[in-house]
């Protein structure tokens, strides 16, 4: 397992992390499978594990503050908040009043006395910077977190947030966590380069796709992986922007083939070729998943490689940008771009 350093903090961390959004009811993992995954995760030497507090609506929490009891001190902990909770319109977003609450709530589902990275899960447009960062920055002051960061902010609300950090003296993001893969490049061109201006760690989520990248969605099979029986719509091939998935997969499988490595192995060794990356966010629902993702663990991949993967999807290129999660909000609302 390779280390780097998160951002600027000189915190250690696995160059794949293990992610815990499939544990509970999202993923039907139980309690047994969840410890069994974490078990060979920190095995294997992972040493970052990021959940949050949505996730299964709290059970993801619960799951790894079990699993991890009796070593705490060995794990890179990172939780996020933001997403809504209950049908309380305040039980939700980024303002003070809430964070203070849910992180409290976080840490009792999680059975620790700290987080060492609590990030803001979405950009809450109703909520300003220096509100949540002055909460962030005092939460900082009180040991309950060690760093704070970003998820899936658009690259302009990563800028204003360092520049509301500096002008009201506040803690900053120090992590950023977008989604990245070979078939979704778009953040190479805006998040990526903000990420290395201000010299953020980069926590990247999705990088097998949702499974297109995982070896099971191939041209001709049957598309049967549990994320397609969640969210058919994104992998109906009879979608323009779903065959162009289906044609950039077979041609990386080539790649990958003539290589000698797995759909996997080039997909992971992809998007932590990046310099700007510091891990990958790997979300196993089985044994089976994890190992075949640790598989990858020491996957340097050569420039002919990575010559071929720009080849078939060119930098900077969103094959599904339909699905990104960053857009500004006027590109998704059209009220917001019409008087």
């Amino acid at each position: 397992m390779q280390y780097r350093t998160l951002g600027r903090t000189g915190v250690q961390v696995s160059s794949l992390a293990l992610g815990a959004m499939n544990f509970g009811s999202i993923g039907r993992t139980t309690q047994e499978e969840a410890t069994a995954l974490v078990d060979a995760a920190l095995e294997a030497g992972i040493n970052l594990i990021d959940t949050a507090d949505w996730y299964s609506g709290g059970e993801s929490e619960e799951m790894v503050g079990k699993a991890i009891a009796g070593r705490r001190e060995d794990i890179v902990l990172a939780t996020k908040a933001y997403m809504p909770m209950s049908d309380e319109p305040n039980h939700r977003g980024a303002s003070r009043r809430w964070l203070v609450t849910e992180l409290d709530n976080s840490l009792r589902r999680l059975g620790v006395d700290h987080v060492d990275l609590y990030q803001i899960h979405r950009w809450d447009p109703d909520t300003s910077d220096e509100e949540t960062l002055s909460a962030l920055t005092d939460l900082q002051r009180a040991g309950k977190i060690r760093y704070f960061g970003s998820s899936t902010f658009p690259a302009y609300r990563i800028v204003e947030a360092q520049w509301a950090a500096r002008e009201h003296h506040l803690g900053r993001y120090v992590t950023e966590q977008p989604s990245y893969s070979v078939l979704q490049r778009g953040v190479e061109s805006h998040v990526l380069p903000v990420t290395e201006r201000y010299g953020l760690g980069v926590l990247v989520w999705s990088p097998l796709a949702s499974g297109w990248l995982s070896g099971a969605v191939r041209a001709g099979r049957e598309i049967a992986t549990h994320r397609s029986s969640v969210l058919p719509e994104r992998f109906d091939t009879s979608l323009p922007a779903n065959r162009a998935r289906i044609d950039a997969v077979e041609k990386l499988a080539a790649v990958a083939d003539e290589a000698g490595l797995t759909m996997i192995q080039l997909a992971l060794g992809f998007v932590t070729a990046h310099p700007a990356v510091t891990a990958a966010l790997v979300g196993p629902r089985t044994p089976d998943h994890l190992r075949a993702q640790l598989a990858a663990a020491d996957t340097v991949l050569c420039d002919d490689v990575l010559d071929a993967i720009d080849a078939i999807v060119a930098p900077g290129t969103d094959l599904a940008a339909h699905e990104k999660s960053d857009a500004t909000p006027a590109l998704l609302v059209p009220s917001l771009r019409r008087r």
